[in-house]
């Protein structure tokens, strides 16, 4: 379970900015939006400024440390009321005032998610950052032009796919980013087929080009039917290629069938310690 969030694959969550533009039918309910109406942000749509979150880089290095001393991998999702590769967008603070460029050290999210890049990333090496985006075709836009050739081992990247429209369009963009990639099918909104063949030249199933699916349904009162039959099929044809799948939920309320009760994480989370017999534990 996570420790120090309520979503079950995760162990942190961290956001760099509060806002978003909805993308697909996935975002119909979207959470996040919720709360920050709820608080008084006024942070989402296209034309909208976004809220900076001061106290992100402390809990960083916070995660950091207590990982590093534990001995383990913690997983930090980045983030749960943002898109980290949306557009660059203004930024604005806890009370909604604008902070103007040339005066404020940063002014857009752009600037807030290349110091990210560059000063968090490489100095967290307990941390294995979830970075998931309902634009996979930015990620090339915004990432450093290092990571294109050589992606950090503790960054994995992410897109949420819902039925299989967005599973066909969005899993074909994500394959074109070097690095690490997931799923997270959520909330599934109808039967997907991941051992489709790929829109991409290529005879490969869109489940060759990820590493890992993460499935669930949507909660909340206005949440929309998921058939459970839905997360076998996924579970069955992640088992057919080898690659871990975590279930989620169905909808918070419905317990979870025994059969579907599988939460498996990627290998490539774990790193070795000094004794070939000894590896620095995920934490789960």
């Amino acid at each position: 379970m996570a420790e120090n969030s309520k979503i079950e694959w995760t162990n942190h969550t961290a956001n760099l900015w509060w806002g978003c533009t909805e993308v697909h039918e996935g975002c119909a309910n979207c959470y996040a939006g919720k709360i920050a109406k709820r608080v008084g942000s006024d942070v989402w749509g296209n034309d909208k400024p976004r809220r900076m979150i001061k106290s992100v880089w402390t809990e960083f290095d916070r995660f950091q440390k207590e990982a590093e001393k534990k001995n383990e991998i913690h997983k930090v999702f980045v983030g749960s009321m943002m898109d980290i590769f949306e557009k660059p967008m203004s930024l604005v603070d806890h009370k909604g005032n604008p902070y103007e460029e040339g005066e404020a050290e940063f002014w857009n999210t752009g600037q807030l998610r290349d110091k990210f890049f560059n000063e968090v990333v490489p100095n967290s090496p307990n941390l294995m950052f979830l970075l998931l985006t309902k634009r996979p075709s930015n990620i090339n836009k915004y990432i450093p032009e290092s990571w294109k050739q050589n992606s950090p081992k503790n960054v994995m990247f992410g897109t949420s796919p819902v039925n299989q429209e967005t599973a066909d369009k969005l899993i074909v963009q994500l394959s074109k980013v070097n690095g690490q990639r997931f799923l997270s099918v959520e909330p599934q909104l109808d039967k997907v087929d991941l051992m489709a063949k790929a829109n991409d030249g290529t005879d490969r199933a869109l489940l060759d080009l990820v590493d890992w699916v993460i499935c669930g349904g949507e909660s909340g009162n206005k949440r929309r039917p998921f058939n459970t039959d839905w997360g076998r099929i996924l579970r069955d044809d992640c088992k057919t290629k080898g690659v871990p799948y975590f279930f989620k939920q169905i909808d918070k309320v419905l317990p979870i069938p025994e059969d579907l009760m599988v939460r498996e994480f990627p290998k490539s989370f774990e790193v070795q310690g000094t004794d070939e017999s000894e590896q620095v534990k995920l934490a789960s």
